[in-house]
């Protein structure tokens, strides 16, 4: 390998650690570019210098702590790890090939587990972390925030509670400490094969709570809504921009022939789904999140099992807000802009992402609902 290559390997980390505490969310690091961070949501470069093919070589090389993954380097086309940096953090990291050279994402996790109240969540999440049982969905696009949600959802069951938590992520992203709980942390890849693998081994391993990352396939979403059924509480991430969207989400996985069943099942399994955006705060320092939360009573359970009265779920989200804690993304945003938190401008282009997202989607659901 270059030296030049060995040189940038070594100032990755004071790199690193300076975007760090500029409050970055994401490093991208690519063959023919500078290093660039992801700070209050704008992708800002960090250095002048563009990196060569070797030298973004080396800094995967450096990442990659399994001598069996650094063997086959050359035949990587795309790899998810986790790294950590003392005193730092701990970072998710893909592995990619562009225009045939590397490229690494890196997503920044915090050592210190947030809680709900450091990340400004909704009071009423601490209500539904503490529940017997039930399917939680936390939904949200990438990078707003899920991962976060899911921990400090974790973090405060371990303090307040006496249950197993068992953990399924690809790759581990926070650290739990057991507190007045017993956290099993399983890696995807590393301790277990797959997602639905490692839920399905999760039911035998005496679980009150069952956390599992991105809930993306029928075979996940099955084994979750039984684990809820069984008397567990699961707690999964959806890749969706609304509560609605995460609905269809769910029940769009799932096959035509099942899809009645399915929806019966999911209505009666769901305890709560939440869903966020991270949003610029008005003086730009820094973001806030901005959640809707549905909670099923039995009105929704039955608007969930009828497609026709999918629509009637928003209106009696924000009727409860004041009993349930319930809330729409209008209600919250509102809020906000009452407390000085954001724009106007900022308001509607929240709406219009989780009212506009994947329309064609969404129509093509319903009509084979």
């Amino acid at each position: 390998m270059a030296k030049d290559s060995s040189t940038v390997a070594v100032g990755l980390e004071k790199i690193i650690k300076a975007a760090v505490e500029r409050g970055a969310s994401d490093l991208h690091i690519k063959a023919g570019d500078v290093f660039r961070a992801r700070i209050n949501g704008k992708l800002v470069p960090l250095t002048k210098q563009r990196l060569t093919p070797d030298q973004t070589k080396s800094i995967a090389l450096k990442l990659m702590s399994n001598e069996e993954d650094r063997a086959r380097i050359d035949r990587l086309r795309d790899f998810d790890c986790s790294w950590g940096m003392p005193g730092v953090g701990r970072f998710r990291v893909n592995v990619l090939r562009q225009r045939s050279s590397f490229m690494i994402v890196m997503r920044v996790i915090p050592f210190a587990v947030p809680t709900i109240e450091s990340l400004g969540l909704p009071d009423v999440l601490k209500q539904i972390a503490e529940s017997e049982r039930g399917l939680v969905l936390v939904s949200g696009v990438s990078g707003s925030g899920k991962s976060s949600t899911v921990a400090a959802m974790v973090h405060h069951i371990n303090r307040t509670l006496h249950k197993h938590v068992v953990t399924i992520e690809s790759p581990i992203e926070y650290l739990h400490r057991d507190l007045s709980c017993s956290i099993t942390q399983r890696e995807v890849g590393v301790d277990t094969d797959s997602l639905a693998i490692g839920l399905r081994a999760a039911l035998r391993q005496d679980p009150d709570v069952v956390i599992l990352g991105d809930m993306a396939d029928a075979p996940t979403i099955d084994t979750s809504m039984k684990a809820a059924e069984t008397g567990r509480l699961v707690i999964g991430t959806v890749a969706s921009p609304d509560v609605i969207a995460t609905v269809e989400r769910v029940v769009g996985t799932l096959l035509p022939a099942e899809r009645d069943v399915g929806r019966m099942r999911f209505s009666e399994a769901v305890r709560a789904v939440i869903s966020q955006q991270l949003l610029p705060k008005k003086d730009d320092d820094g973001r806030i999140a901005a959640v809707e939360v549905l909670i099923a009573t039995p009105a929704i359970r039955e608007c969930l099992k009828d497609p026709e009265r999918i629509s009637q779920v928003k209106q009696i989200m924000a009727e409860g807000r004041k009993d349930l804690g319930s809330q729409t993304f209008d209600q919250h945003l509102d809020e906000l802009i009452e407390a000085g938190q954001i724009t106007p401008e900022t308001r509607r282009a929240a709406l219009a992402t989780a009212g506009n997202a994947f329309p064609a989607s969404r129509r093509k659901r319903a009509a084979s609902s």
